[in-house]
């Protein structure tokens, strides 16, 4: 019986590395169930981040400057991952920079702030003068901080990544079908590479 089960051990172990070996040479994860999308004539590509995550800082040059150039098939999502309260402050962060309208204008400096300013917005008076000092009133940014729409993001986005199995950031999922990072794809430069891939991909499935 001993003997048995370590075989059965044994062969789970190996499917697993197998799997794990396969993500690893191609540089992404099938996800299984497939999750729907929201538009079935664009390739969505959503891309988890925190703001305090020194690799997501790192990769966020490489993927503003990719998602400049997408063709029109394409539609890229920011989806902040909340782990935590403090992960909720900065997706709440996010999600305010939404609702007025200034994702691009304040996206880049909420970072610099946070990974080298060392500043750490993680209170609704800090955030209001980081906004007030992008040209928010700060009427703006409580009206929207404590808006229905924005708190209910906020409390949706855990469930969001557990969807997708999102456990670590930065983590891009294209089209509800696959899963890269850095770890699996071996770079950051990589995950654009799987990613383009895995579009020219779906694009010629459609």
């Amino acid at each position: 019986m001993l003997k048995k089960i370590f075989k059965n051990a044994l062969a789970i172990t190996l499917l697993g590395l197998s799997f794990t070996a396969l993500a690893d040479e191609q540089g992404y994860e099938t996800l299984s169930p497939a999750q729907p999308t929201q538009s079935a004539d664009k390739i969505e590509i959503i891309e988890f981040f925190w703001y305090g995550c020194p690799h997501c800082y790192a990769f966020e040059p490489l993927v503003d400057k990719w998602s400049k150039s997408l063709p029109k098939n394409v539609e890229f999502i920011r989806q902040p991952a909340v782990f935590n309260e403090v992960w909720a402050k900065h997706a709440r962060a996010f999600y305010v920079a939404e609702t007025l309208g200034v994702v691009e204008k304040v996206h880049a400096d909420l970072f610099d702030t946070i990974q080298n300013k060392k500043e750490p917005l993680d209170s609704e008076e800090a955030l209001s003068k980081f906004f007030v000092a992008h040209g928010v009133t700060e009427a703006q940014f409580k009206d929207a901080y404590a808006s229905f729409g924005v708190d209910s993001k906020v409390r949706q986005a855990p469930a969001i990544a557990a969807k997708y199995g999102i456990t670590g950031v930065p983590t891009v999922i294209i089209n509800g079908k696959y899963k890269t990072n850095g770890t699996v794809a071996g770079s950051h430069e990589k995950m654009i590479e799987v990613m383009n891939k895995l579009i020219k991909q779906e694009t010629a499935g459609k």
